[in-house]
This record gives structure tokens, sequence and C-alpha cells, in this order.
């Protein structure tokens, strides 16, 4: 459904994303902030289904920054490339590259922001950052930004059975953000993913999408 463009960013440098238009008359626009993975199958899947769903989906290629085209299993190697890579882009750049993914996006209508793992962090900082409502699924790296204040309304989800994300890290973002909508599920670290039998679990999954969806119906819906 969707295509490959190039994204100004900030510096001097383009990077690419993976642009998915809404299939009907756009509700909005959703930037996809990846996990450690980078643009691969499963993300440019989740910019699908929101383009079906009649948002305009836009995935930044974050890791463009550091070398093009990156798109990793879920092995042991996939892993350790991937957060050696996001530990190079770093959270300050990634932002950045969200904000012109979002202005990229402008004609949509208002844009939020969803992330995953690493993207879950980018999402909570798009939010504190730039004012962009958000949803932060499993951001294992949100306990250290805790204490910036959210510009716009913030979305959580968390996996019960994270280890990456213990109970009083859940509860430290109840304590920061209480007006905030902070979900659990009876399930592992990425719950969302579905490519991968080891952590997708369907039914977390689907209701993480429907109260993510009545988030930005709420939130991107008005005029």
């Amino acid at each position: 459904m969707g295509t490959h463009i190039n994204l100004n960013t900030s510096g001097m440098q383009c990077i690419g994303a993976y642009l998915a238009p809404a299939k009907y008359d756009s509700k909005g626009g959703i930037v996809v902030v990846q996990e450690i993975f980078g643009v691969n199958a499963h993300v440019r899947g989740v910019c699908d289904r929101f383009a079906e769903l009649g948002y305009t989906a836009i995935a930044p290629a974050f890791f463009d920054h550091v070398e093009s085209g990156v798109e990793l299993d879920y092995g042991p190697d996939g892993f350790a490339r991937g957060r050696a890579l996001a530990g190079e882009v770093g959270f300050e750049r990634a932002v950045q590259d969200v904000a012109s993914a979002a202005q990229s996006i402008r004609s949509a209508g208002r844009v939020g922001v969803v992330g995953y793992c690493w993207g879950g962090t980018v999402a909570l900082l798009a939010a504190t950052r730039l004012g962009l409502p958000a949803v932060s699924y499993y951001g294992a790296r949100n306990v250290a930004f805790l204490d910036e204040k959210p510009k716009a309304p913030v979305q959580f989800h968390f996996g019960e059975q994270d280890a990456s994300i213990p109970p009083e890290a859940v509860q430290r973002h109840r304590d920061a953000f209480p007006d905030m909508e902070i979900h659990t599920y009876p399930a592992g670290h990425a719950f969302n993913r579905e490519v991968d039998a080891s952590h997708y679990d369907a039914a977390s999954a689907r209701l993480a999408l429907q109260r993510t969806l009545a988030f930005f119906d709420r939130q991107l819906g008005a005029a």
C-alpha cells in the first residue's frame, strides 16, 4: 500500500521513510516510530493498517543517519545491532526526525505519534518536547524521562509479563502522569509484533489497537 520517500531532516541529511496514505479521506496523520529493528516488514505493516483505518501514516528510517536501508531480524545479532544503531542515532536526533515527519504529512490533518519499544520512548518525548499527542507501547527507556512534563496527552501500553518493565516502573508512570491513560495486558514485551510468534499476543494487541484508535480519534479528529 505504501511507498518509500525521502524525508528532509533538521540537518543537511535526508533519510528515508515509508509513507502509507489514508485509504479514504484522512482522519489525520500518524508518525510510526519503529522498534530497534529498522523500518522492516512489521513496521510497514503497522503503517498500512493505520492507512486502512483512515490515517495517513509515515515511518521515518531513523537508522539512515548511520546506515541506509536497515531491516533487522529478531535474533541475537539483530538485537545487538539494533541497540547499537539506536544508541548512535540518539533520542534527540530521533525527536527531530519525528518533527520532520510530522511536518511532511500536515496536509493529512492533525498529527500524532505512536511508537514501540525504543520508539515508545521516542513517542513519549514527542509529547513532552514537540507537543504531539502520543501513544507509547512498552517503552523500556521511558523511566529516564518521567520528569519531563507532557505538552500533549499520552497513552501508555505495557505487558504485565515484560521483564524489562517491572510493575514498579509502570507505577512510576502512574505517579508521574496521573492524568494519562496507562493500560496493562497479560502479555510480555513486544506483544504487538505479529510477525514474531515468540512475543505476539493477539488478544492484547487487538485491545491495545482499539484503545489506540479511540485515543487518536479523540486527539486528531477535531478540526
